[in-house]
């Protein structure tokens, strides 16, 4: 995978950047904890420069999340409450109106969310569907993606640029940042889904 994006940046630059980091936004798997170091490593040994990488990265990271915006969008409220409507969904404990309640607190709170899970590895940009569901402010949601994603990518691209060859350290300490947050967020998914194992699924089951 590092060869393919060495060679992508080498061959395209900025383009290569914007790209990458636009795909890794709309497929969170791909790590930008390795495309971000790299670009900046660019900045040392090419004609890139770090501001014009910054924002080449920034660009693509809007871009992507706008694309998973406007997939929450088209899922919508009525048609999520319709689905968690259905017998499968209601067997397994959910009702149409934990969507409403969840829509409605995104409205009141949960906003700010889309700022700060840009620093989250994967949330960062899957926070981008309820927000296309909750209708939120298309300005207001570009701005908050806008100043995330500078920050993040900012900080990678400047560190890769300063550690030089030995840009693979800043990767090897992002991903195991990474990692910390990807098991804290899996340790509460776990204790969340025996929860509601408990408090909804085993209930349904005894009323059938």
């Amino acid at each position: 995978m590092e060869d393919v994006f060495t060679n992508l940046i080498g061959q395209f630059g900025y383009i290569g950047v914007w790209f990458l980091i636009f795909f890794e936004n709309v497929f969170p798997p791909i790590p930008s904890e390795l495309i971000l170091p790299l670009s900046g490593f660019f900045t040392t040994t090419t004609e890139l420069t770090l501001p014009g990488v910054i924002i080449a990265a920034t660009a693509g990271s809007v871009l992507g999340a706008y694309i998973l915006y406007g997939i929450g969008y088209v899922l919508n409220r009525d048609r999520l409450m319709r689905f968690f409507e259905t017998k499968p969904m209601r067997l397994l404990g959910f009702k149409g109106d934990d969507i409403a309640k969840a829509i409605d607190w995104f409205d009141r709170r949960g906003q700010i969310s889309v700022l700060i899970c840009r620093f989250v590895p994967i949330v960062r940009s899957l926070i981008s569907i309820p927000a296309g569901v909750a209708r939120m402010n298309m300005v207001k949601f570009a701005l908050y993606t806008l100043f995330g994603s500078a920050v993040w990518n900012t900080v990678l691209c400047s560190l890769g640029a300063a550690a030089g060859s030995a840009w693979e350290t800043v990767t090897a300490q992002a991903e195991w940042v990474s990692d910390v947050v990807k098991y804290i967020i899996i340790a509460i998914v776990i204790v969340v889904a025996i929860w509601w194992i408990v408090k909804r699924i085993i209930p349904n089951l005894k009323k059938d």
